[in-house]
């Protein structure tokens, strides 16, 4: 049966796993210290046009979030995050654990508004007992968001504008990052990336690594962030593992290949289930797809296919997502289309 309901249940693409495969028995220095390590730093490095970032590479998402910002929040500092974003909803209060509160903002398509981030920051410091509260010291935002939709440049670059002026950090989730750089309907790429935010991650567990995201600090952050990743738990001893997917991911232009190769797979789906009648719930321009239908229609195709049912939609229609990757067969997609 095939499956729509992820972009990660697959292993890895097959030039990661060939490359692992062929180092399997070499010997490396541990803990990210080892040549593929230090080469994928330095194409990161170049990619996003940034000569003093600072890399690291952690396991997964999750890590990803709670170690970079615990690092960056002061003790007495939470940040700010769209209601629907991912550590506001889906990893279990990490970020509570660390003692940081997420401060939520209700989304617009699953983005954070820069003027509501600012209306929030006004209110926050017109409050005379705000010094009884807890001070937003970040803005969190991922790109894409839960929903596939993207931010433009204009929107990264007002949220930097009001960090700027408030003293916080602008901080990016990039689970699906490739998926978003490599949509034809964005004005994004890594270089603006770097320029506007903080800190910020490349995914690679959702765009076709074995697991693994690459953390980014464009400015003065993470002087001892490896110290830090220690501390949490987060440090992989061989991680040559990581350094190898990346340094696989960026040679000869393989991690905007798969972004867009799965993009073009979702934008098919999108057209054929629009031709059908069937109405989108979010306007995505990446491999993540949102699609309102009856429960009759969903349950006639959960027989055949898997996809995701984000919920019911009123009293007899269900909100259903549809997703690509690097895997996605375009037999399988032919296949599903076949079944609208």
């Amino acid at each position: 049966m095939y499956r729509f309901n992820c972009d990660y249940l697959e292993g890895a693409h097959p030039r990661i796993i060939e490359r692992l495969c062929e180092t399997n028995l070499e010997q490396t220095a541990s803990y990210g210290a080892d040549v593929y390590s230090e080469s994928a730093k330095k194409k990161i490095k170049e990619v996003v046009a940034c000569d003093n970032a600072k890399v690291f590479f952690l396991v997964g998402g999750t890590q990803a979030n709670y170690c970079v910002l615990d690092s960056i929040l002061k003790n007495y500092e939470g940040v700010i995050a769209a209601d629907t974003g991912h550590i506001s909803v889906h990893e279990a209060g990490a970020i509570e654990f660390s003692g940081h509160k997420v401060l939520t903002i209700p989304n617009e398509n699953g983005k954070l508004v820069p003027e509501k981030v600012r209306q929030y920051v006004e209110n926050f410091y017109s409050d005379a007992t705000y010094p009884h509260m807890v001070r937003p010291g970040a803005v969190y935002i991922s790109h894409p968001t839960e929903y596939g939709t993207l931010y433009s440049k204009d929107e990264l670059k007002a949220l930097r504008s009001i960090c700027n002026e408030y003293g916080m950090k602008l901080y990016l989730d990039g689970a699906r990052l490739g998926y978003a750089l490599a949509s034809d309907n964005t004005d994004v790429a890594l270089s603006d990336i770097a320029k506007y935010c903080h800190a910020f991650y490349i995914g690679g567990t959702k765009v076709g690594a074995l697991f693994g995201e690459a953390v980014v600090f464009t400015e003065n952050d993470g002087e001892c962030f490896f110290t830090e990743i220690k501390q949490h738990g987060a440090l992989l001893a061989k991680g040559r593992m990581l350094g190898l997917q990346f340094d696989t991911l960026f040679t000869d232009g393989l991690y905007m290949e798969i972004g867009k190769y799965a993009d073009s797979l979702a934008m098919k789906i999108k057209k054929a289930f629009t031709e059908k009648g069937y109405k989108t719930y979010f306007d995505s321009y990446t491999n993540q797809q949102f699609f309102v239908m009856s429960e009759e229609k969903y349950n006639e195709l959960s027989e055949k296919v898997v996809i995701d049912n984000w919920g019911p939609m009123g009293e007899r229609e269900v909100l259903v997502r549809i997703t690509t990757s690097w895997a996605t067969e375009e037999a399988a997609v032919d296949y599903l289309l076949s079944l609208i």
